[in-house]
């Protein structure tokens, strides 16, 4: 019995809630509360046009709602304020309605409340979602009755009647779920950290600080994983609070999950175990082979070594990630549309061992890209920009160009649309060649998210 839900329920009933914004998450979250019996008003800055077919799916339920562009003018004497993701803490109306005594809460830390079950949550810059997913594999395979949620796009909350003690829940965490979280999973894991959403974060060190709420909350019986290879990760050993165990590529370590020549091996400083030969993981790149580290790490307590195998020898990935799209003419297209930072993007150049065309460019997170100039001049053959960063992701082609004097040759092309940018891309292409669209940038000066970036990149590159 959850007696802890039991309270919730009894606690939320009749209770005035605001839920702001009304996304992904929010929808389901509302129609629970609405069978809890909570009088709700749904916020959002879109007007009632734009959400309509949102609105639609609470018909015959009595919701109030605030929209538009002064939608939280109206954030004022609610019990309780379930906040979405990506909005700041400490916004001016948030701040207000604490003061007057409103809970600012979010479905995350609520969820992470309730659940009976023992969570494993992935965190980081880059491989968060392949992370997340390896290691929600690994353990359904192994036989355990498992819950895959958070930022990978499937919210939990209103499933948490179903959850049992026994269970398993994987979620992928972002620093903007974490930034006001006051519990951590049992299992918590960071894959790296680099410059990101920089464009909500007010500094690198706000950034950095929200990451570590994934593991600042644990106890002595919890298990944080790390990446030693992260100079930034590296050292949350120092305020852990649970058993530490790294994970490493390059660095040789005593214990945790590494690389013994081309074989992956988990030791635990007593005795070590080769799990498998690197060359035998299906999905590409050498940064899915951090992935598997950082799961196996996050996992070797709980499933065995055949059962990492099989999954590492039969997964193919997840969509929008190194993804083949088609082949055309002899012309190989991927959809790496989860790339939405620089170093993504790097890590997906650098799993091929050809040069390629790229298509790069989007939404400004107010991140450098200077970082990319290497990889630019040594893996791509044809630059094709479109969106806000285009001007920073060649600024850092034509200074590397400038510092070694490579890649002069490298054509640069500027589109407007990506049905453009694919076409100039096919155009400049020939028989063995590989086009990839991995954007290092966010989608949202063209696009909703990543998702409908990628499937539009697919059904573009499909119908040429």
């Amino acid at each position: 019995m959850n007696r802890k839900l039991i309270e919730f329920k009894e606690n939320i009933k009749g209770k005035k809630v605001a839920v702001l914004g009304i996304g992904i998450s929010h929808i389901p979250l509302i129609k629970y509360l609405y069978r809890l019996g909570v009088d709700i008003t749904a916020f959002d800055k879109s007007d009632e046009n734009k959400l309509k077919d949102v609105i639609d799916q609470f018909s015959g339920m009595n919701i109030k709602y605030s929209l538009g562009e002064d939608y939280l003018k109206n954030l004022k004497g609610f019990d309780i304020i379930f906040k979405t993701p990506g909005m700041r803490f400490d916004l001016p109306e948030l701040e207000e309605a604490r003061r007057n005594g409103s809970q600012v809460t979010s479905e995350m830390e609520v969820f992470f409340e309730l659940c009976p079950a023992q969570i494993f949550a992935v965190t980081g810059s880059d491989g968060k979602t392949t992370t997340t997913t390896l290691i929600y594999k690994m353990l359904v395979e192994q036989g355990y009755n498992c819950w895959l949620g958070g930022n990978i796009g499937t919210p939990l909350l209103d499933r948490i009647d179903e959850i049992n003690e026994t269970d398993k829940v994987v979620l992928e965490l972002s620093s903007f779920q974490l930034h006001t979280m006051k519990r951590s999973p049992h299992v918590a894991v960071v894959t790296n950290l680099a410059p990101n959403h920089l464009d909500v974060h007010k500094s690198m060190d706000e950034y950095v600080e929200a990451k570590k709420n994934i593991y600042l909350h644990q106890t002595g019986n919890d298990k944080l994983v790390i990446n030693f290879d992260n100079d930034i990760t590296r050292d949350f050993i120092n305020d852990a609070k649970g058993k530490v165990v790294y994970f490493s590529r390059i660095n040789k370590i005593d214990s945790g999950a590494k690389m013994k020549g081309n074989m992956l091996v988990y030791s635990d400083g007593k005795e070590e175990k080769e799990i498998i030969n690197a060359d035998d993981i299906v999905i590409p790149g050498v940064h899915n082979i951090e992935n598997y580290l950082a799961a196996i790490a996050a996992v070797i307590d709980y499933v065995e070594i055949d059962t990492i195998r099989k999954v590492a020898t039969t997964f193919k990935g997840v969509e929008h990630r190194i993804e083949l799209v088609r082949e055309l003419n002899g012309v190989k297209f991927y959809n790496d549309s989860i790339a939405s930072s620089p170093s993504r993007t790097i890590a997906g150049l650098n799993s091929f061992k050809q040069k390629v065309i790229l298509i790069a460019g989007g939404y400004d997170k107010k991140i450098p890209y200077d970082v990319m100039g290497e990889v630019l001049v040594n893996k791509v053959k044809c630059l094709v920009l479109i969106g806000q960063t285009a001007p920073k992701i060649e600024q850092a082609l034509l200074k590397e160009i400038e510092r070694t004097g490579k890649g002069k040759d490298i054509p640069i092309i500027h589109c407007d649309t990506l049905k453009e940018a694919v076409e100039k891309a096919y155009e400049s292409s020939k028989s063995g060649d590989i086009i990839i669209m991995s954007p290092a940038s966010a989608s949202f000066d063209m696009f909703k998210n990543f998702e409908e970036r990628g499937k539009q990149f697919k059904d573009i590159v499909n119908s040429l």
